[in-house]
């Protein structure tokens, strides 16, 4: 990958130098998500849905531990789908187990997304940031 980026973009890094950067663009968990995360763990089954590759997962597994605040957690890399395809918010309902998609609280940083999980019966908002995601947990009783 960092070969075909370097040559695409006119990159003025060595392949290695491009991969070694671009796993670090994964950089943290915004402030306040981990705390909300766990206060609504104890209260819902989470999972999280991501557009991710195997580099930036490996990070947000095991350095960032954002993947262990879910009870599981689907990656476009793993599955070969990404959103805003349909099929993938069919696979995390099946895998969520509800009796239907409207079980399921989808929250979402582009308006894509939230309208294809819409299309197949999530309830699903567009939130940017922990605040924003904050109001609307609230406004729907959910906090």
């Amino acid at each position: 990958m960092g070969r075909a980026v370097h040559q695409d973009w006119d990159v003025d890094l060595t392949p290695g130098e491009f991969l070694a950067r671009f796993t670090t663009w994964s950089r943290r968990v915004l402030p306040g998500a981990r705390e909300l995360l766990e206060e609504l763990r104890g209260r819902y089954r989470l999972a999280a849905l991501s557009n991710s590759n195997e580099l930036h997962w490996e990070r947000n597994t095991n350095e960032l531990r954002i993947i262990e605040l879910f009870e599981f957690a689907i990656s476009s890399h793993q599955v070969g789908l990404c959103k805003p395809d349909p099929a993938i918010y069919r696979m995390a309902v099946e895998r969520a187990n509800v009796t239907s998609p409207d079980a399921i609280a989808f929250f979402d940083d582009l308006a894509a997304n939230v309208e294809a999980a819409r299309s197949v019966g999530l309830r699903a908002y567009h939130v940017r940031g922990v605040e924003e995601l904050y109001a609307r947990l609230s406004a729907e009783g959910l906090l």
